[in-house]
């Protein structure tokens, strides 16, 4: 069973949370030692190729997939065979395996897999040593690992924390700071931000400018500003959305910012399974209204196929707002 992203998480005044917080604290400390000592007693192993690892430092939505995206079509651009890697959450298949869009679905390999791989070569391999050893053998010149900030298992050229950006309504990225389950942190900030070579600021579209107090925790590590913008406009006429992802209200956020005339918005758990009954219902909401349905990309590629003609997909994607500072840390490029 997939569960939803608790928003009280990334509420930085602890009321809205307080007792669960209490409660779950305790465990929030077994999460961190164990979280810990698995980093400090592991040794990577090399590659024998770059790993550039996107990774965060929260549970949830951040946005890492378009960073990993973006990546990739830099890499290519500049004649460097970029191979994606990611341990296929929520797939069944555990690989090493290359995805395969016409062959595999999201249920084989998971969401953002599946995504991504009808653009650039991506591997899902639960074990991340064996699938960047078979990323190589086919000829990836850079592995680019989607996630495992806090997996020590393979050695990195670059590690990226992808940070969301987006500070207002009385939400932050980070909470109050807490660890899971007591809040959104998979490890405490400045433990994270030690193992980072830099942070990659993600903002929405319609946002002007950093919060200066958020920019003010990263200290001495480099920042680079991007932006998660449509990567095409909503679909015209009325819109019933739904979203099943890290923070599904972003999503409402942003197809409104964005122009779509949205009647109802739907929010379902992160990487959750689309039953024909819910599907159902989302349409007999969408007729009420004489709308449309629309979703994100992650969500559209969960979709039963016949269900897919039925739904509009709604793409972002993530640009740097100094590409080239990003290009000049980029190994292999």
């Amino acid at each position: 069973m997939k569960l939803s992203t608790p928003r009280w998480w990334y509420v930085r005044d602890k009321a809205p949370g307080q007792v669960r917080r209490m409660l779950l604290t305790p465990l929030s400390w077994i999460w961190t030692a164990v979280t810990a000592r698995r980093i400090v007693r592991t040794i990577p192993v090399d590659a024998g190729v770059p790993v550039i690892c996107v990774g965060n430092l929260t549970a949830g939505g951040t946005g890492k997939t378009p960073v990993v995206r973006e990546l990739l079509r830099l890499l290519a651009a500049r004649g460097v065979a970029g191979h994606g890697l990611s341990r296929g959450y929520g797939g069944r298949l555990k690989g090493p395996l290359r995805v395969d869009p016409a062959v595999h679905t999201a249920a084989d390999v998971g969401d953002e897999p599946l995504m991504l791989a009808h653009d650039y070569p991506i591997w899902i391999s639960a074990d991340r040593p064996a699938g960047a050893s078979a990323a190589r053998a086919a000829g990836a010149g850079v592995v680019v690992m989607d996630d495992g900030h806090q997996n020590p298992s393979l050695k990195k050229a670059l590690s990226l924390v992808v940070v969301d950006g987006e500070t207002r309504n009385n939400e932050w990225p980070f909470g109050d700071g807490a660890v899971f389950p007591a809040g959104p942190m998979r490890e405490p900030l400045a433990v994270g931000l030690a193992r980072a070579d830099a942070v990659v600021l993600l903002l929405p579209a319609d946002l002007q400018a950093p919060d200066p107090e958020l920019l003010a925790l990263f200290g001495d590590t480099p920042v680079l500003v991007a932006r998660l913008q449509p990567a095409a406009p909503p679909p015209p006429g009325p819109q019933v959305g739904f979203a099943g992802v890290g923070k599904p209200w972003k999503v409402e956020r942003a197809l409104t910012a964005a122009g779509c005339d949205l009647k109802d918005f739907a929010p379902f758990p992160d990487h959750g399974a689309f039953d024909e009954g819910t599907l159902k219902a989302l349409a007999r909401r969408a007729e009420d209204f004489g709308a449309g349905l629309v979703t994100t990309e992650k969500d559209w590629v969960r979709l039963p196929a016949d269900w897919r003609s039925r739904v509009s997909m709604w793409p972002v994607k993530a640009t740097f707002e100094d590409e080239a500072k990003l290009i000049s840390i980029l190994p292999g490029a």
